[in-house]
């Protein structure tokens, strides 16, 4: 943040004016106030930071990739989130199975158990069929 007269970085603090940041140059004694807070990210950034939470990153990963808080990037994600509507379906679903899991669970090697739920969305019951092994040797 350099002088807007005489653009030298030697300056101080010098009060807060309508809530923002009032600064005095120590060369041309010339007071001036920041347009933008220093803490504020441009939309541009906040897009990116959204970007990659769509492409899987973690909020972490994100922060430090662009070199911000990962609470920021939570609370950026959070406020879109609270105002995305999700879409909607007109059909009713009768019944959901989650076969994927039950192979993926199944494929373990420490598993002692896996099972496969089935859920009736029409009656509002579920039914979750279990099968027991031997623990997977390596």
């Amino acid at each position: 943040m350099n002088c807007p007269r005489c653009s030298s970085v030697n300056h101080c603090k010098d009060g807060i004016i309508k809530k923002r940041q009032r600064y005095k140059c120590k060369d041309c004694n010339y007071r001036y106030t920041v347009q933008e807070k220093s803490d504020v990210k441009s939309s541009a950034t906040k897009r990116l930071a959204f970007e990659m939470y769509l492409e899987g990153l973690g909020f972490r990963a994100i922060g430090r990739i662009l070199k911000i808080s990962y609470g920021t990037v939570y609370k950026w994600i959070k406020k879109w989130g609270s105002n995305l509507e999700l879409p909607k379906r007109n059909e009713t679903i009768e019944v959901v199975e989650l076969d994927e899991m039950h192979t993926y669970v199944g494929r373990k090697k420490t598993t002692n158990g896996y099972g496969l739920l089935l859920i009736d969305m029409e009656n509002g019951s579920s039914l979750l069929s279990v099968e027991t092994g031997q623990q997977k040797q390596g």
